[in-house]
């Protein structure tokens, strides 16, 4: 048993895109016909970029989970999250927290996962550090939350961060707070029990906050902004960090640095407190999990609370169906214990029970406390060298159990396996089906040499993804990273693949999981900006994209990614900059050009443009996406000349590109609009019965017809 709680450093104290505004004609028309013309242009193409999905229809398959649905018979109600974590304040150099942004990013991992919140990734927003503005707090408490939730849906809101009193009144901390004026720059605790009470109409409501830090607020402030988080209202389900007169605190020895509330929050809803092992964790059995372990980690100094009010005390916040089942009810008392993890070698990642759970160095071991008595799976991997595990360790009620993980042989190739590989890279990095078909041959030929080299896994995986063979690849991909869980780059593979077949939640979790263990992986990041503008993220994919541009300005996609969702966004001019970086740096004729033929997954998901197995192919493509791009934001910048010779050189690249067509017609329409000449019609007319003529399903297809016929009209009546 621990008598003394481990060491603990005091924790101080205390979006979706919007779309484009209608854009005025340059000019107004003075002609007889005005009328009809005004008419015939309509809406359509003065306000949206064509199209909001880049240029064809996406189909997002419905995960089991994932915010709505069902998991072994358990209805999962839609759910929304905003997630916020300030470690260092704009005002309060002193007051800074060490774990405050790690705790955030480490709760929207689990809300995520299908193992635990089953949140889908666009219902969950972030503020981290400088985002988490009052501005922002305002915007996504008091409009985008009650905007979103519906009665039947999940909202949670998570805080870690400052709290503060002023003149009897508690306050959330925003990064932007001005300690000289709490009142005016703080968030009111009054307002957040308002919003949640009166405005966020849904039947979950939880709130989860790590808001009264020691050496920020006196003990009376302490017990002020507690009592005022549990009093918000009734129906909600609030957890606090400590309880009156408490701090909260943070340290290194809880996963390898978070908060202990948040380290016990997370744990829980990975399923350590499901004290029933019935697959689901509910709100009273988080709070008595999080509120037992928290109390013992720190010898009562902290205590979590709730308070019971009207809510569900069987409210569902995490579901976790694949573990349940091996899981024996926990013991009630003393039931749960700890594993120091230590390894020979820095940079080792351990995973329990599946699931990473940190990276453990020589000098620093890893402790992992709240896990459940009885045996528990343990892996030690790192990248070059056989793994230590899978192997089983006990967990004893209310003990630390020290498990010394041992990194010991290097992996050795089999020579011929290893030859296989490099012949089927030969025919890999030429490109076109029958050459990846070749590879494909080769890397299976590897693999049964050697079963657990991971590399020709990984290899084949991009083989059949590139001859659309999904299945195939997703087994692939699957196999490499059982073999090296911790492999960075079969990770982003498997990403990019899962971007191809539109399973854009799962590429998410995937590709987050690569930029949470390496931060300045610019393809990762790069990836994850796609992923996010697919699911219509566009602020997260700017930010995403942005940081991959500042790690690698040449890596010509993540310009090409931001400029998408600037433009989708309606930052038009901006948007255009970014395309022409993009074309720029994809330019094939450039000494550059050697250096862009890295692996390309996921770039074209949702695009309907992945049509052959090459890489020159797919360049071509992002170019004349690239191309489309900039006629978009000219077209709606109400610049329609630039707008068509970019159209044009798109239709290049695939002359059966129904939606450039489409494209085409808009912008001749909107010349014909601005100059009052309707010379430009026929072109308009031409264009438009060209994309009937090569797709007559697309959703403008019915627009299209009622534009030709209203072209016919107009010029029949000039005659």
């Amino acid at each position: 048993m621990k008598t003394q709680p481990p060491a603990i450093g005091a924790r101080g104290g205390g979006i979706a895109g919007h779309p484009p505004a209608r854009l005025k004609a340059e000019k107004p028309m003075s002609y007889k016909w005005i009328g009809l013309l005004l008419a015939l242009a309509g809406a359509a193409w003065s306000q949206q970029p064509t199209p909001k999905q880049q240029r064809d229809l996406r189909l997002e398959k419905e995960q089991p989970g994932a915010g709505s649905g069902q998991i072994s018979g358990v209805s999962i109600p839609r759910s929304y999250a905003l997630v916020v974590g300030i470690s260092g304040y704009e005002n309060l150099p002193q007051r800074s927290l060490q774990f405050a942004e790690r705790d955030a990013q480490a709760i929207y991992s689990i809300l995520i996962s299908p193992e635990g919140g089953n949140f889908r990734a666009e219902n969950v927003h972030r503020l981290i550090g400088a985002q988490a503005t009052l501005a922002a707090l305002r915007r996504e408490i008091e409009q985008w939350l009650p905007g979103a939730a519906k009665p039947e849906d999940r909202v949670l809101i998570y805080f870690a961060g400052h709290g503060f009193v002023f003149n009897g009144k508690a306050y959330l901390a925003p990064f932007d707070l001005d300690p000289n004026n709490i009142a005016g720059t703080g968030y009111p605790m009054e307002t957040l029990g308002q919003v949640i009470g009166g405005k966020i109409n849904a039947r979950y409501k939880v709130l989860l906050t790590d808001a009264c830090h020691s050496g920020a607020i006196t003990p009376a402030n302490s017990q002020a902004v507690n009592r005022s988080l549990l009093d918000l209202h009734s129906s909600l389900f609030s957890l606090t960090a400590s309880r009156d007169r408490e701090a909260s605190f943070e340290s290194a020895d809880w996963g390898g640095g978070h908060g202990i509330f948040t380290y016990y929050v997370v744990k829980g809803l990975e399923g350590e407190a499901d004290q029933n092992a019935d697959g689901i964790v509910t709100a009273d059995e988080l709070a008595e999990y999080v509120h037992r372990n928290v109390r013992e980690a720190t010898n009562a100094r902290q205590n979590p609370t709730s308070e019971r009010g009207s809510f569900d005390p069987n409210m569902p916040l995490a579901y976790i169906p694949k573990t349940f089942a091996r899981r024996a009810p926990a013991a009630q008392t003393s039931d749960f214990g700890a594993l120091v993890l230590e390894a020979n070698m820095d940079g080792v990642e351990v995973f329990v029970d599946g699931k990473s759970s940190g990276v453990v160095n020589k000098a620093a071991p890893l402790k992992l406390q709240g896990l459940r008595p009885g045996p528990h799976t343990i892996q030690g991997v790192k990248m070059g060298y056989e793994p230590d595990g899978p192997r089983e360790e006990m967990v004893y009620p209310g003990q630390e159990t020290t498990v010394s993980i041992k990194i010991v042989y290097v992996r050795r190739r089999n020579k011929k396996a290893s030859d296989l590989l490099d012949r089927g890279l030969e025919y890999y990095n030429k490109g076109y089906a029958e050459n990846y078909r070749k590879a494909a041959e080769f890397f299976e030929k590897a693999l049964a040499e050697d079963p657990k080299f991971s590399q020709a896994a990984m290899y084949l995986g991009r083989s059949y993804n590139a001859l659309y063979e999904d299945d195939k690849a997703q087994k692939a991909f699957r196999r490499a990273l059982e073999i090296d869980p911790d492999s960075i780059e079969a990770r982003i593979s498997f990403g990019g693949m899962l971007l191809d077949i539109g399973d854009f939640d799962e590429a998410i979790r995937q590709l987050n999981t690569v930029v949470q263990r390496e931060p300045k992986q610019a393809l990762g990041l790069s990836l994850l900006a796609q992923a996010y503008r697919m699911k219509d993220m566009y602020p997260q994919s700017i930010e995403s994209a942005r940081k991959a541009i500042r790690l690698l300005p040449e890596n010509p996609e993540a310009h090409f990614f931001l400029a998408d969702s600037l433009r989708l966004s309606g930052s038009y001019v901006e948007a255009e900059k970014e395309y022409r970086e993009y074309l720029r740096l994809s330019d094939f004729q450039s000494k550059l050009a050697g250096k862009l033929n890295y692996y390309v997954l996921g770039f074209l998901a949702g695009a309907g443009k992945k049509k052959r197995a090459a890489q020159q192919d797919i360049w071509k493509d992002l170019q004349s996406l690239a191309y489309f791009g900039l006629g978009d934001c000219e077209r709606l910048l109400s610049h329609p000349d630039p707008a068509i010779e970019n159209y044009t050189r798109a239709l290049a690249y695939d002359k059966d590109d129904p939606k450039v067509h489409w494209a085409l017609g808009l912008a001749y329409t909107k010349k014909a609009e601005l100059t009052g000449n309707l010379d430009s019609l026929p072109q308009a007319r031409q264009h438009f019965a060209a994309m009937l003529q090569i797709n007559d399903q697309l959703a403008e297809a019915e627009q299209a017809k009622k534009y030709i016929a209203r072209i016919d009209a107009l010029l029949k009546s000039r005659q």
